[in-house]
């Protein structure tokens, strides 16, 4: 296991600042962020956390997976490694003349 958490089902007008707030109950927090959306900067429901030690890591999944942040039950477990899903390239298209 390694010290990064992913958390799912954020209300969407937390912050960064929320998030770590909220994980310092389990342990020291090294980092927060919610995800936004590009475009809009909005939240996209979830986010990240790293927390000093595996085993802090493993004290937040076992207190906050489930529990009530803002009215909504989050879902706390390791995050996995972003997989690659194979994008467009971009400015390689073929089809000229």
């Amino acid at each position: 296991m390694n010290n990064k958490l992913y958390v799912g089902n954020l209300s969407f007008h937390l912050n960064s600042d929320d998030l770590q707030e909220f994980f310092a109950q389990a342990g020291t927090v090294e980092s927060a962020r919610v995800i936004e959306d590009r475009d809009t900067g909005r939240s996209r429901g979830f986010g990240f956390v790293e927390m000093s030690t595996e085993e802090e890591a493993k004290a937040a999944i076992e207190q906050l997976n489930g529990e009530d942040f803002d009215g909504r039950n989050i879902v706390v477990n390791e995050a996995r490694p972003r997989e690659d899903r194979g994008g467009r390239s971009r400015g390689q298209g073929g089809g000229g003349w």
